[in-house]
């Protein structure tokens, strides 16, 4: 008896990647045209809109006419969308951003009338343990992932949230091919055994790919195929078929990071450091205009909300990570930009209102409990957010940028000794490696385990080194470092070192606003282990973080640095990662291209770059405290 196989059509939209969001957005127009009409003629039984609604709003501002069209599809359970706003990188997206991911998807979704979701997550580079938790809070009890997943089966619990695990990825390209129907019986028959060895007595199907458009003739491919299929029947169906007719058992209670399957692309957490920093900056200040107008009315939830729907934009997987265009990643930047004026408008004239302190402001006057870091000439915003008034020359005046000072004497200590530097006995260096790799994975070069910078001196709060000078401050509980350079090096991976008495096997991290433990081989070196033969990403003792992470006793919390290696008895913090290419087909550390391999001038980050992070001894179970300490709350 042949086993049933559910596919479902889909396309999976990145909204920007190796071309620009506007010339996909005009791609979309044709592909979903397409689509629209196959469901309307009842050409397919239904299409999966990539769990994400950003696309669909994408598309009906250019064809606003086909809105009613749409609800009256999703009405039949033709069309599915959402649950999701965007599809986001797990890793580089706190709670309140997931959350609000999820507030806002599930929202737009029902406002056209769909009541189906999954938590769509095909393409994510690895899963965070802590979104089945967020999910089960939204009401859907069921996800769909792929990459990190390792050896489980097709079917398992994670976390508590029935969880499908796309064996042969999301991508089915196979319909599309100009090859003869024996040819695509042949290699699907190949395909689907593979996926029968991990499932139980059906198997999902996807058809479909990045950006691909549903083949006018599928039914009738099937069809076609399906009487040359020894062992299978495909059935054109939805996801939600699927997960109606297999039983789940098998548990997985951690984070989905394994890349023995399937790439998990990690060294996107630290290609352009600068989108890092930034998403961290507006996540934060996002977080505490939305707390204050909330505080004081919610006056601006269509702002905060729009102002969130930039945000987002910016954290889908394949722009924050990134892996896009050099035009891709500066409009990031100005969508970041924007966050930061709005941000910034909504807790300035809330402050002028209601006559409150903020932990950093800008003022005409110095005062007091403030210590003064920046200097310059402009208008008081007490004009500026006047409607009453405009500024004249004579209004231009000193501002003053005014940090509160901390509220008692750090009794830390930095020592240098003997040409090394310390705290306590954590000894600190600043590493250059070279870096042969790409947006998607660091290079590793064997034989290279980076130059270590020379400190010359340690004096008037600024470390002297021939890489670059280090500025450091202590606040309550830590010191402060600040390193602002000009980067001339191309291909290359910096790191700052902290290396430990004993060797590190185990890290907490900050992910989704919970610490989640890793341990590690610290003896694993990843250079005795690039790949020889093809389709093999190398393991790697990186890992992803959010602001902080800790070991033995010493948290690093950082200003948007997303990256932590550990290693014998160090653990590093990448601080600039400098490549010139999307996908580097000869990459040492990946011996498959994952993506085309365009040149981005720009991810080289040649020129001014800053690195900002804090480190400080303290119990685990204080963690949070450290991080108000560097993220101070408004209200």
């Amino acid at each position: 008896m042949k086993k049933k196989v559910i596919a479902y059509l889909h396309t999976h939209w990145d909204r920007e990647w190796y071309r620009e969001f506007e010339v996909f957005r005009l791609r979309l127009i044709r592909v979903f045209d397409n689509v629209l009409e196959m469901l309307k003629n009842e050409k397919i039984p239904s299409f999966y809109f990539d769990g994400q609604v950003a696309a669909l709003l994408d598309y009906l501002e250019i064809r606003p006419e086909k809105k009613r069209l749409v609800k009256k599809l999703i009405s039949e359970k033709k069309l599915y969308i959402g649950p999701f706003y965007c599809l986001v990188d797990e890793f580089l997206t706190n709670r309140e951003c997931f959350e609000k991911n999820l507030e806002i998807g599930l929202k737009i979704s029902k406002e056209f009338g769909c009541t189906d979701f999954i938590g769509y997550l095909a393409d994510t580079f690895g899963h965070s343990k802590n979104i089945p938790h967020i999910l089960k809070k939204f009401g859907i009890d069921k996800a769909i992932v792929w990459r990190g997943v390792g050896d489980l089966p097709a079917d398992f619990i994670f976390n508590g949230i029935n969880t499908v695990n796309l064996v042969r990825g999301y991508f089915m390209d196979i319909f599309s091919n100009d090859i003869s129907i024996e040819e695509k019986a042949g290699w699907l028959e190949k395909d689907l055994d593979k996926i029968a060895e991990k499932a139980s007595n059906y198997i999902l199907l996807p058809i479909g790919a990045d950006h691909l458009g549903v083949e006018v003739d599928i039914s009738e491919q099937i069809k076609q195929v399906n009487k040359l299929l020894t062992n299978y029947k495909i059935e054109l169906g939805s996801p939600f078929d699927y997960f109606q007719k297999v039983k789940f058992k098998t548990i997985w209670n951690d984070e989905l990071r394994d890349n023995s399957k399937t790439f998990i692309l990690p060294g996107s957490y630290s290609a352009r450091i600068k989108l890092k920093q930034y998403n961290t900056h507006c996540s934060y200040m996002l977080e505490q205009a939305d707390k204050i107008q909330k505080f004081y009315g919610n006056k601006y939830k269509n702002v905060i909300e729009y102002a969130y729907k930039l945000l987002l934009q910016n954290q889908a997987h394949d722009s924050i990570c990134g892996c896009s265009t050099d035009l891709v990643h500066r409009e990031n930047i100005t969508r970041y930009e924007k966050i930061l004026e709005i941000t910034e408008t909504v807790i300035e004239e809330l402050r002028l209102i209601h006559n409150f302190k903020t932990p950093i402001m800008k003022s005409p006057q110095k005062l007091d409990g403030f210590d003064i870091i920046e200097t310059c000439q402009g208008f008081d915003n007490s004009i500026l957010y006047n409607t009453q008034k405009i500024p004249v020359t004579e209004d231009y005046t000193t501002i003053y940028t005014l940090k509160q000072k901390p509220n008692k004497k750090n009794d830390l200590k930095l020592k240098f000794s003997d040409g090394k530097l310390l705290i306590n006995n954590i000894e600190i260096q600043f590493i250059k490696r070279l870096d042969m790799g790409d947006t998607y994975n660091f290079g590793a070069v064997p034989g290279d385990y980076g130059e270590i910078a020379k400190i010359s001196s340690v004096r008037n709060n600024t470390i002297k080194t021939n890489f670059f000078d280090i500025k450091y401050d202590l606040s309550e509980h830590l010191i402060n470092f600040n390193i602002e350079w000009n980067n001339k090096f191309q291909n290359k991976l910096w790191q700052v070192k902290f290396i430990f008495p004993n060797p590190v096997n185990k890290t907490f991290s900050e992910d989704m606003n919970t610490l989640i433990e890793r341990n590690f081989d610290p003896e694993y070196d990843m250079l005795l282990h690039l790949p020889k033969k093809r389709g093999i990403e190398v393991k790697t003792n990186f890992a992803p973080m959010q602001r902080l992470v800790w070991a033995q006793g010493f948290g690093i919390i950082t200003k948007g640095l997303t990256e932590y290696e550990v290693f014998k008895n160090s653990l590093s913090i990448t601080i600039l990662r400098s490549i010139g290419i999307i996908s580097n087909p000869q990459n040492p550390s990946r011996s498959t291209p994952a993506g085309p391999p365009i040149e981005v001038p720009d991810a080289q980050q040649l020129g001014y770059n800053k690195a900002e992070f804090s480190v400080g001894f303290f119990d685990l179970s204080d963690w949070q405290k450290y991080i108000d300490e560097v993220y101070p709350p408004f209200i």
